[in-house]
This record gives structure tokens, sequence and C-alpha cells, in this order.
């Protein structure tokens, strides 16, 4: 996101705790990527830290927002429901406060299609009920929905939110499916499949993702007469997770060790988008096939890990 905007010419501060989550490496060296754009400022503070945040604004003076840090990871929320509190709910509070006081034009920030829970009509529509999460991380977004439509309700502030569904691609997560089963292959690993292998995603690259942040956070309001507007950003194509197997082991050459668990607890059995909405707004659908942006995705992790062949 952060390098798309600094190749539109536009000027970036980028706020990130940093913490130990998932390899610091790692993203040293995403933001590595960013310095060297003359453009680019960064600074290391966290979110549920207001002071800190308030000095931030102050100084930098945003006139956009794109409100992407949180705790992500659902089975993690079970195991460290405090961390989800401080970054989901009191940090988004601070990022709302902030954005308040400094007169922010426009915050584009990022829901879960975990908001859904386990809905059985599909594909999931933003009319579709949510009041039914099934782990704290899905509680803390669909929190951050509610609290956005007060702020935007209360103060006249334009606010857009964004269930993203299922996003993979260079430089993600290593938590994350497609980076787990991609370095157990190569690794001659088990690959854990829950739920005995039944479960669908709707995986998204992130090329479609940060495509349809831009055409939200740039253009004219869709709608001036809705408050705080919420958009489903999903490929529209559920696919098994045994098929995802399929693919990378065709992608990497590699035979995968499977093992197959009972599901896991928070997890969803099938996460499926509708996009009419996306596309009624900007005109932009998501339309990477899953199995062009895996092999983007391995020719980074074969590039990023110097894997040979």
């Amino acid at each position: 996101m952060a390098l798309r905007l600094l190749e539109r010419g536009v000027r970036v501060l980028g706020l990130d705790n940093l913490n130990d989550y998932y390899s610091v490496p790692l993203k040293n060296d995403r933001v590595g990527i960013l310095r060297n754009s003359a453009l680019f400022e960064q600074a290391t503070i966290d979110i549920a830290d207001s002071k800190s945040l308030e000095r931030a604004f102050g100084t930098f003076r945003p006139r956009l927002v794109v409100h992407l840090a949180a705790q992500a990871g659902i089975r993690y929320s079970l195991q460290n429901p405090a961390i989800y509190v401080q970054s989901n709910l009191v940090g988004f509070a601070n990022v709302l406060e902030a954005c308040r006081r400094f007169e922010v034009e426009h915050l584009v920030y990022a829901s879960s299609s975990s908001v859904y829970g386990n809905n059985t009509k599909v594909p999931f529509s933003e009319s579709d009920r949510t009041d039914h999460p099934i782990s704290l991380y899905a509680a803390t977004k669909k929190s951050n929905e509610l609290m956005a439509y007060t702020y935007s309700h209360l103060f006249g502030m334009r606010l857009t939110g964004l269930r993203f569904f299922t996003v993979y691609g260079p430089w993600y997560r290593p938590d994350m499916a497609i980076y787990k089963f991609t370095k157990a292959l190569y690794a001659g690993e088990p690959i854990a499949l829950f739920n005995y292998g039944d479960v669908k995603r709707d995986f998204t690259y992130i090329d479609d993702v940060v495509e349809a942040v831009l055409q939200l956070l740039t253009s004219p309001a869709a709608n001036e007469t809705e408050t705080a507007p919420i958009y489903n950003v999903g490929n529209r194509s559920p696919v098994k997770v045994t098929d995802l197997v399929c693919l990378l082991e065709e992608i990497t050459g590699r035979t995968a060790i499977l093992e197959f668990l009972p599901m896991q607890p928070g997890d969803l059995l099938e996460t499926y988008a509708s996009t009419e909405s996306l596309t009624a707004a900007t005109g932009f659908s998501p339309s990477t096939s899953l199995r062009e942006g895996l092999s983007r995705f391995v020719d980074w992790y074969r590039e990023y890990h110097g894997i040979q062949g």
C-alpha cells in the first residue's frame, strides 16, 4: 500500500510498533524498501499509546489515513486476549480520535471477513447479519465497524471499512496458510489441514487489495448519504484448502506430507465474498487467479529465502 502511494508521488508516514508477533527482520526488510523513497517517513510507535499517536499526527498532519494496524490472528486471540483489546479496540479508538482532532479528510480502515462468523448463506454480503462472531479477533473487528459508524454519525467524519478476505502475496505474514504451506513443502515437513481439509477460503491477492483501497481512498464518496460504508474485498472464488495444496505442489514441484486434524476453535468453515458493492462504488473487482497469485508468491519466497530450483 505505502509503496503504491510513494510511486504516485504521495508523502507517506508509516506507523508500526514492529512487535514480535511474527518475524521482525521480515518487517524491517519491508520497511527498508520504503526507505528508498525520500517521500517516506517511519515512526515506530504503538497506536494504543494515544500521546505518541497524537504527536505523530500533529507533526505530519495527514490528509488521508489508511489504518491497517491490528493484532492479527484468530487462534492467537484465544491465548492473548488482552493484546487484542489494546491494539484493536483501544488502538482503533485512538486512531479515530486523532483523525477527528486533526480533521483527516478520509479514513479507510481494515475490517475482516471473520465478522461473518459461520454464516451459511454464501456469498457473504455486506447486508448480512454480523452479530455472531466466533472469535475474539472477529469481535474486535465488528466493534471497529460500530465505532466507525458512531464517529461518522456524531462528527460527520468520512470513514470507510473494508472486510478483507484471506489476503496473500509477497511479504505477507509467515503465520498465514500459504506461507506456512510453502515453507513446509520446501522443508519436507507436514502440512496441517484442519477440519480434515474440508475448509474453503476466498484467497485474495495483495495487488487487488491495494487497488481496492486506493480506489476507495482517493475517489469521491460513492454514496454521500451512507454513514461509514463497508465493502467486501475478496476474489469471489472460494477454494478448498486441499486444492490449494495441490496447486502449490504443481508450482513448487514438491510433494506435500499431509496431516489431517480437527477443526480449530474460532475458524470459519468457508469464506466467500460478494463484491458487487465494491464494483458499484469503484468499477473495480479483484480478479487475480489463485494460480497466478501463488506463482508470484512462490517466486518471491524462493528469492527472499535464497532457494534454488
